[in-house]
């Protein structure tokens, strides 16, 4: 679709945090916070002319390499919270994009997001074949304290859980979501630990896509200020997680 009369360079939209999103605490799950950001990115790229539907004109989709979510606070049920995004960098196959979410005038998070073009057909990563010089690009703006990094994953874990892909975790390009990553692994650490130890950083490296049927195993180790996890197909390593409670 043609580009928005309403795009600017950097976005913002507002949501609504409704019950089925929220943990017994009564505040955003990690992976519905996940899932705003990842809202909020398609709302961008729709209104910018790049979204999912224009992209599949030629087979194409952004997929998500790499993420780095730095948490203050959880917003809670009923709360309206404000998330902003705009693009670090954006070229040829790549892209760094930037996400803040604020809620009562505070930021609560801040995220950097990597994305690649990928090819739906072939699998494979390509250059974006659409226009993007519309889009102010904002190197210097950005929305966490660290940046998003390789996680190296311990050569020594223990085998907590195994697992087959079903439909339920397949999104529209056809592989496993990155949120359910996530919640595959966050399903594997006490319930008293998340629910009364808030979690500082996430980060993510999403290594190798899944598809339905595969069977992976989920390695990790947790302690008591971080974790680390490793989802992994016939001895490959498809995607880790670096969980950090300080």
């Amino acid at each position: 679709m043609p580009i928005s009369s309403s795009f600017t360079s950097v976005f913002s939209k507002d949501w609504e945090i409704n019950f089925t999103q929220c943990d017994p605490n009564g505040n955003l799950k990690y992976t519905e916070l996940c899932n705003l950001l990842q809202l909020t990115a398609a709302a961008h790229s729709e209104v910018g002319g790049i979204s999912f539907s224009d992209m599949q004109t030629f087979h194409q989709a952004w997929v998500l390499s790499r993420m780095r979510l730095e948490i203050s606070e959880l917003p809670k049920w009923k709360s309206i919270v404000t998330v902003k995004t705009w693009i670090n960098s954006l070229e040829d196959s790549r892209s760094v994009r930037a996400i803040e979410v604020f809620c009562n005038g505070k930021k609560i998070a801040g995220s950097e997001t990597f994305w690649v073009v990928f090819n739906t057909e072939t699998r494979r990563p390509e250059k974006l074949a659409l226009p993007y010089s519309h889009f102010e690009i904002f190197p210097e703006r950005l929305a966490t304290e660290n940046r998003f990094s390789k996680i190296n994953i311990p050569f020594e874990s223990d085998l907590i859980s195994e697992k087959i892909v079903v439909l339920s975790d397949l999104d529209i390009v056809n592989h496993v979501n990155n949120v359910k990553y996530l919640e595959w692994c966050l399903d594997l650490i006490p319930e008293n630990k998340l629910l009364k130890s808030p979690i500082h950083s996430i980060e993510m490296n999403f290594l190798k896509e899944l598809s339905l049927n595969d069977a992976v195993i989920i390695t990790g180790n947790i302690d008591l200020n971080a974790a680390v996890f490793c989802i992994s197909k016939e001895d490959r390593n498809c995607f880790a997680l670096l969980i950090d409670w300080k």
